[in-house]
This record gives structure tokens, sequence and C-alpha cells, in this order.
């Protein structure tokens, strides 16, 4: 009977020192996962946290025209996520840029327009610099808008027409006999274009090209507009410009007389030649201007030091809509420095998944 008795006990025993020894072994599995759970999410967020900037200034440039601010703006803040300490930015003319981040005296701008800044760059640019990234690709359209209602009232289709005098006494807002036209202010790549238009098509003695302030100048010809005068500029997109005056609603892009290239567009004959333009008074059109990239702009010397920047100017790009749409925003009157860091969170934080691996891809280049 003992024996029968003790058997039972012996077999509880085992059981219990069975099941303490699955549940010690548990624990430990349970202890070791939750150790490397947290190895793996240290080492994330030690990723997504890694500077590879910091301790290093940038001297960013931005272009004198308004819709560029944008640009300037947002990839100097891309640099200042990964650590980066960025400077205020030099609002410069491109042949001093080009020459300034040729020197080193400058880093970097995202406001290159390739091909037309081509005949602007010094000799042997590509020793020391580079375009390092594509803002927009081929989406720049340049060229000549009139108010839609006088294109159909003179029968307007190229620059020619501003030879005949009726034309060119209803676009002469300050009567001295010539057509005026909003053109742009020196030392712009546009500036040189229309300079050539204007000599090649023989419309020096009946075109004035306004070379003010192109804001103003703009702001002008709003007001002229609606107050029933007509209108006759030059743009690009994006631009606030086409938000206001809609190709085909309110103005009608027109031609030039033929494809004769500048300088800096030879070799660009067919890309100045463009179809299915919404708004255009042709299909297809002759712009006079061949589309163009929006580029980055870096000193190679800076972007050899800083992997990191180089590959987050390779990788960001952002969409013609968006850029177009916040010049709009700066027409309507936010165009402080305050508004346009704003506009730079705001575009962030609807783009965030984009920014944060284009951050990755960036801090992954450094390491």
């Amino acid at each position: 009977m003992a024996y029968r008795l003790e058997e039972p006990i012996l077999r509880i025993r085992d059981n219990e020192e069975m099941e303490g020894a699955m549940h010690r072994k548990t624990f430990v599995t349970i202890i070791m996962a939750v150790c490397a759970l947290g190895l793996v999410l240290a080492g994330t967020a030690t990723a997504m946290h890694h500077m590879p900037g910091k301790g290093v200034t940038v001297n960013p440039a931005r272009a004198t025209w308004t819709t560029g601010f944008f640009l300037e703006a947002i990839y100097s803040r891309a640099l200042e996520d990964l650590g980066y300490t960025v400077k205020d930015p030099k609002k410069v003319s491109n042949p001093i840029f080009y020459q300034s981040v040729y020197n080193g005296d400058v880093d970097f701008w995202a406001n290159g327009w390739f091909p037309i800044h081509y005949a602007q760059l010094p000799k042997n640019f590509e020793k020391n610099a580079k375009l390092a990234g594509t803002v927009v690709k081929g989406g720049a359209l340049q060229g000549y808008l009139v108010s839609k209602r006088d294109v159909e009232k003179f029968g307007i289709k190229s620059l020619n027409d501003f030879k005949r005098p009726e034309v060119k006494k209803a676009f002469d807002s300050n009567k001295d006999g010539k057509a005026d036209l909003v053109a742009c202010p020196p030392g712009w790549g546009c500036e040189k274009v229309i300079t050539h238009h204007l000599k090649v098509y023989g419309l020096e003695d009946h075109i004035n090209p306004i070379k003010a302030s192109y804001s103003a100048s703009m702001a002008d010809a709003v007001a002229r507009y609606q107050s029933g005068e007509p209108v006759f500029f030059y743009t690009w997109t994006p631009n606030w410009t086409v938000n206001r005056f809609k190709p085909g609603e309110d103005v009608v892009w027109i031609n030039v007389p033929e494809t004769i290239p500048s300088a800096a567009q030879k070799g660009y004959e067919d890309a100045m030649v463009h179809s299915g333009v919404a708004g255009a008074v042709s299909d297809p059109i002759k712009m006079g201007f061949p589309g163009n990239d929006i580029n980055v702009v870096a000193n190679k010397a800076f972007l050899a030091k800083n992997p990191a920047a180089a590959k987050m100017f390779e990788v960001m790009s952002i969409p013609f809509a968006d850029i177009a749409a916040q010049n709009a925003k700066m027409y309507e009157g936010e165009n402080t420095e305050k508004d346009i860091d704003r506009h730079v969170s705001e575009w962030i934080a609807l783009n965030k998944d984009q920014w944060d691996a284009w951050l990755e891809e960036a801090r992954k280049a450094a390491k």
C-alpha cells in the first residue's frame, strides 16, 4: 500500500518540475524576444534620427524671381532635417550664382533652368560645379501670352502681328508708338532670349520690352486686364500667372514667326515646338523657347564632402502642380518668409511618407 500511495505523489512532483521548467524556458524566450525587438527598434530609431549633416554649415542661394523662393526653402529644409545648419539664402542673379557656386562661395541652389541657363555658365563650369538633381523634368514651358479677347479681335497668331499699326496702338499703354510687353529683368535668362527674338524677328521698332520688376509689372497687367485693356506678356510655368490668367480662357499662347534659336538654345530646335499645349493659338505651336528642366546646381567639393546632401538632391523632386499652387498663394498675399516656411511645412505634412523615404535614402548614403 505504501508503494501504491507514493507512486502518484512522485508522478505529481515530476509533472510540477516539468511544468516549471517549461515556464522558465518560455519566460527566457519571451525576454530574449523582447530584447531583440528592442535592439531592432533602437536601430530603427537611430537610423531615423541619424544626422549626417551635424556640424556642417550650408550656404544656399536663391533666385531673384519670387516663384523660385519655395524651391530654395524646401530643399534647405531637407538639409536641415538631415542635421545641416543652413544659413539664410543669398538672393542673386543667374550669372552671379553660377560664378559663386563655381568658386565655392555658395553651395547650391534649386533654381537652375536648363537649357536656357547654359549660356550663363562660366568657362569650365563643370570642373567645379554640376547639375545635382532635377526638381521638375521638362515641364517648364516659356513663351508669350496675349489676352484672348484681343487675339480674337485682331486675329493675332504670332509676334509678327505686333508690326501691324492697329495692334501696336491697342497694346501701347505708355504711348511711345510700340506695343508694351511685360518681359524679364536684366540678368534673367529669358531677358537675353527676348532681346534675341526682338532682334531676329525685326521687332525692336514695334515692341517695347518692360524690364522692371516682373511681379510689379505683372500686377499692373492684371489691373489693366481687369479694366478691359489688352495684355501682352512673357511667362513661364510653373508660375502664378497661369493661375491668374488661365490659358484658353483669359489668355492665349502665341507663336514666334519661326524657330531661330539663340546661342543657348542651339541644338534644341525640336524642343521649341510644342504640341498639346492648353490655350495655344495653334497646334503645334512655335513657343520660341524649349521646355526646360528645373535643376539643383551644386558645388562639386560640397557634394563630395556631403554624400547625404548629394543623395537628397538626387532623389528629391516637387510636382509641377504643387509649385504652381504655392506660387498662387504667394500672389494672393502669402509672400512673407514666414508664409513660405509654412507652405514648406504643409507640403511635407501632405507628403510625409515620401519625405521620410528621401531622408532615409540620404542617411544611408552617408554611412
